[in-house]
């Protein structure tokens, strides 16, 4: 989906996406990050998001260590600002947190195209799923977000979905 490949999207959006967009811009954030080809995901693009969800970064990496230090450099000066490398799912994985005027961002790298994340492929399945159902749909999500269901699994159970969401969800026929 074409669309979300840039940041441009944003700045059109309702308040908080145009909050997002400025911050983005002001920090030079995607700028920072371009050699990691930056993809911003998750609910505030899909305008399913709470007020206290963060923005979402996805990058392409092959050095973890590298980009664990240019991350430190780049935003270490940042509020709560944190950085951890793991294994999850037999992958290493990247994590930096911090925030900016209030907003969280997460900062999530894999070795793997962005554009072939799992982050993405989510949100753009969920997008287009949204699209179809419409808002009265959204609105359920964002109720069952409020009850405490991570984005997935409400998905899941608004779809009647059975397993695991997360897998499950890329499934889904449109």
């Amino acid at each position: 989906m074409d669309k979300f490949k840039n940041i441009e999207y944003l700045q059109q959006g309702n308040p908080k996406q145009q909050l997002v967009f400025a911050l983005l811009n002001e920090f030079k954030i995607i700028e920072i990050l371009k050699n990691y080809n930056p993809l911003v995901i998750g609910t505030i693009p899909i305008e399913i998001d709470l007020p206290e969800s963060d923005v979402d970064i996805i990058l392409e990496t092959d050095n973890f260590n590298e980009l664990e230090k240019f991350l430190t450099i780049e935003f270490h000066h940042f509020q709560n600002f944190t950085i951890q490398q793991r294994i999850d799912e037999d992958k290493t994985i990247l994590v930096c947190n911090f925030i900016i005027d209030k907003v969280p961002f997460e900062i999530y790298a894999e070795n793997k195209p962005t554009y072939l994340q799992n982050g993405f492929l989510h949100m753009i399945k969920e997008y287009e799923i949204l699209r179809k159902f419409g808002n009265d749909f959204k609105n359920q999500i964002i109720q069952l977000k409020k009850e405490g269901f991570k984005t997935e699994p409400a998905f899941a159970k608004l779809l009647n979905l059975h397993g695991n969401p997360y897998i499950e969800l890329l499934h889904c026929k449109v």
